[in-house]
């Protein structure tokens, strides 16, 4: 059995967006007891992350850690079209990932108890991301 649906999340700009519980949603709503939870960000200047949950610190640091890596602005980048922001993010999504996949048992995620699901958003202004989650068993 496959189970599809698709849902959109509202980012604030650069940061990471908790997802967890719509992805929850999704599976539930499957009900298939074992498989696997896909989940697949339809961009490319965002990407998901499983991550801590507890401390929200752990993202910040990822973010000042991705900063300090591909600073906007980097004179290499020539693609700039939607500003400095724009080859950036391209990167960031390139060396995360855009699709990530979590076991379902027992008709739910199977995350540790400290992961989470996260759309990490790579582009400095707010934008409306869809992402789509397939339920296979």
């Amino acid at each position: 059995m496959i189970f599809q649906q698709r849902f959109v999340a509202n980012t604030l700009g650069r940061s990471t967006l908790d997802i967890s519980e719509n992805v929850r949603h999704v599976v539930a709503q499957a009900e298939i007891d074992v498989g696997i939870c896909h989940v697949f960000v339809r961009h490319t200047s965002a990407s998901l992350i499983i991550c801590e949950n507890a401390d929200p610190q752990v993202r910040v640091d990822l973010e000042n850690f991705m900063r300090d890596l591909i600073p906007d602005g980097d004179p290499r980048f020539g693609h700039d079209q939607e500003g400095p922001d724009d080859m950036p993010a391209h990167v960031r999504s390139i060396l995360t990932q855009t699709t990530i996949s979590i076991p379902v048992t027992n008709g739910q995620c199977a995350l540790g108890t400290w992961q989470g699901i996260y759309l990490w958003e790579h582009r400095s202004a707010p934008h409306r991301r869809e992402l789509v989650v397939t339920v296979y068993a």
